[in-house]
């Protein structure tokens, strides 16, 4: 479906990207970013790059691809189902796995593979996701199996009152052992996939941390918990701290290394486990997710290598 309009006069000059972001709430800063990617966006008949000023008078036209119908997936995935009754279940996200279908992942997300494992159920409503995980996070996510239980839960998390607990491997050491990064955060004004403080409208985030395991002054090894969820907060604070997650390729400097050697290709942080109000009984139900394996590889390289030096 293609779309056409003419900015119109009294428009500050804007890139186009950060324009399309605040025209376009239906889509996704990602998804907009492999608009223009891909050549989509045009502006005044030309494909257009993101960082191009949008000024009144321009005709811009975007030429979104019609959604692929939700459909079970095409590709078998194996669930890791940590708690399940007849309103919810937690399941351990693999890292490297998106959430939600979108462009460039129809078939293989964790919603398709929810939609196979319901399947097999008779009498299963539909699955809902009641809050995100970042591609490459692993752990615990929270799954409703009914509209009220939907309901419900997505009221504790706008509420704040579901807790939930992450852990992260660093580069460098925090200063001190514990404390809490309250910092708030927006979309950043040069760089539309990432969050951090120097944005036009930002709005509060706190995170806690706490040093689990020290491996020198190199790396350390926390535990965090956010109290807000504003996008990539956990990344975004770590890196504000001058501690980014290893082998974060956003935020910071792409590889988890010991010495020279690489030891893990993703962002290194794990939903360790959520705490929250079941929404039909009303009992407190906390999950936990245990370390993946790359997390355990990561901790004895880390000390064997502090241990020698």
């Amino acid at each position: 479906m293609e779309t056409e309009f003419i900015i119109s006069a009294g428009e500050q000059p804007k890139r186009l990207d950060r324009f399309l972001v605040h025209r376009e709430p239906n889509l996704s800063r990602a998804a907009i970013q492999r608009l223009i990617a891909t050549g989509r966006v045009r502006m005044n008949g030309a494909p257009a790059r993101p960082a191009r000023l949008v000024r009144p008078g321009d005709s811009i036209s975007i030429d979104s691809p019609p959604a692929v119908p939700l459909s079970r997936n095409g590709k078998p995935m194996a669930l890791a189902v940590l708690y399940e009754d007849e309103a919810c279940l937690v399941v351990d996200k693999p890292a490297g796995v998106v959430v939600h279908p979108g462009p460039g992942h129809w078939s293989d997300t964790l919603m398709n593979a929810l939609l196979d494992y319901w399947a097999g159920k008779s009498g299963a409503g539909r699955p809902g996701i009641i809050h995100r995980l970042d591609k490459e996070t692993s752990g615990a996510l929270l799954v409703s199996k009914t509209a009220e239980a939907h309901r419900r839960l997505a009221n504790q998390i706008e509420c704040r009152t579901v807790e939930r607990m992450y852990h992260a491997f660093v580069q460098g050491l925090p200063a001190q052992p514990e404390g809490r990064i309250d910092l708030p955060l927006g979309q950043d004004r040069t760089d539309l996939r990432r969050t951090s403080s120097d944005a036009d409208h930002v709005k509060p985030a706190i995170t806690d941390y706490h040093v689990i395991e020290a491996f020198g002054t190199r790396a350390a090894h926390l535990l965090l918990r956010p109290h807000t969820g504003r996008t990539h907060q956990i990344r975004a604070h770590l890196q504000a701290l001058g501690h980014p997650i290893l082998g974060d390729r956003v935020y910071g400097d792409g590889t988890a290394k010991v010495g020279e050697a690489a030891v893990a290709e993703r962002v290194m942080l794990h939903a360790a486990s959520i705490r929250f109000t079941h929404p039909i009984n009303g009992e407190p139900c906390t999950v936990v997710a245990p370390l993946p394996d790359d997390f355990e590889i990561l901790r004895q390289a880390l000390r064997s290598s502090n241990e020698g030096r």
